[in-house]
């Protein structure tokens, strides 16, 4: 026993706050699975994406119970910080799981708590500490499309604020519906916000293979789950009489970052060919890789969903092409994620 404790610990030490990116992407591909089938797959994702949150949440409280200086340096980074909200998307996500396909509107409601409570949190202490902090970085150096993360926290509380509104009565429902428009538009105006910032430092900086890491796949990303969002606005819209007056602006922001979202995938696949194509950059595993997966995964439900909020048949089979592409790279992470704790194990016991 001690010895395994030792080797946790020492695995602990260098944690990302990111890698509950992998309990998003595997809840992703758990809900796409629910959408287009197989329902097995949907329901073994759920379980396994559970089994993730649990022991992902337990290493979490053991690096910051051993390592609370690392935490506190990981929050005053800015290349790093951001991380903390994929903790408020995967409880999120794993809130709408576990409502549509384990039908449990307590276990749900449970997980939006403690994700709103996240997201206050992390939220004004992330932008508070990164503003009055002496020493900051260039903007070249301080940014990158992680920073999306706090968009991708934000749409999710939308999401699973939306969908709880269709399994509760008035007047919960119509406050639920409120404060999902709400963060839809916050989401939105801090899309703005920050790309603006993440496309000037791309096309006004040097860009080097090693600084195009996997998180700018949030820039899709960050894009799809505020279609999802909108598209629950719009299917919502008959139970919510202000949801209905503004049903054209709904309608037309959820193309408009539907339309933003698509317009980026050929764009970062481009840039992944120059990265590990033209400039040879080796091609090996990385927990940042889960933030790639989850975009894909989430443009595949939030297309199907807008395809059928809005009458759009001629879409067709993208959603499915998507969950495809999404669901191979799922599979291929985590097979790497088996070998890389393998080869971390083996490297410990050696050491030992």
């Amino acid at each position: 026993m001690p010895r395994f404790l030792g080797y946790v610990r020492t695995s602990t030490e260098t944690l990302s706050p990111g890698y509950f990116s992998m309990v998003m992407a595997t809840g992703i591909m758990s809900l796409a699975a629910h959408l287009m089938g197989p329902a097995w797959l949907a329901i073994a994702l759920l379980v396994l994406n559970w089994l993730l949150f649990i022991s992902i949440g337990a290493l979490a409280l053991a690096h910051l119970h051993w390592h609370p200086k690392r935490v506190l340096a990981d929050l005053f980074s800015h290349h790093t910080a951001p991380g903390f909200f994929t903790f408020v998307a995967a409880c999120s996500i794993l809130g709408s799981q576990s409502l549509l396909i384990g039908r449990s509107l307590p276990m749900a409601v449970m997980l939006a708590g403690v994700a709103l409570l996240a997201w206050v949190v992390i939220t004004y202490t992330i932008f508070t500490v990164l503003t009055v902090k002496r020493e900051k970085p260039t903007l070249d150096k301080g940014i990158n499309g992680g920073w999306l993360l706090a968009v991708v926290s934000t749409q999710a509380m939308a999401v699973i604020a939306a969908l709880i509104s269709q399994y509760v009565d008035q007047p919960l429902r119509l406050e639920m519906n409120f404060f999902a428009l709400s963060m839809w538009l916050w989401g939105g105006m801090l899309y703005i916000w920050l790309m603006s910032l993440i496309f000037y430092r791309y096309t006004f900086f040097e860009l080097s293979p090693a600084d195009l890491s996997p998180p700018y796949w949030i820039n899709m990303g960050a894009m799809a789950i505020s279609t999802l969002a909108g598209s629950l606005l719009i299917v919502n819209a008959p139970h919510a009489p202000f949801l209905q007056s503004l049903l054209p602006f709904i309608k037309g922001f959820t193309v408009f970052y539907w339309a933003t979202g698509t317009w980026w995938i050929p764009m970062l696949v481009v840039l992944a060919i120059w990265r590990h194509g033209v400039r040879r950059f080796p091609f090996t595993y990385d927990p940042m890789y889960w933030g790639a997966v989850f975009p894909l995964g989430m443009y595949a439900v939030s297309t199907l969903r807008m395809m059928h909020a809005m009458q759009l048949p001629f879409l067709g089979k993208l959603p499915q092409v998507m969950f495809t592409v999404g669901l191979t790279a799922w599979g291929l992470l985590f097979i790497g994620q088996l070998r890389a704790l393998r080869r971390h194990w083996l490297a410990s016991d050696r050491s030992v």
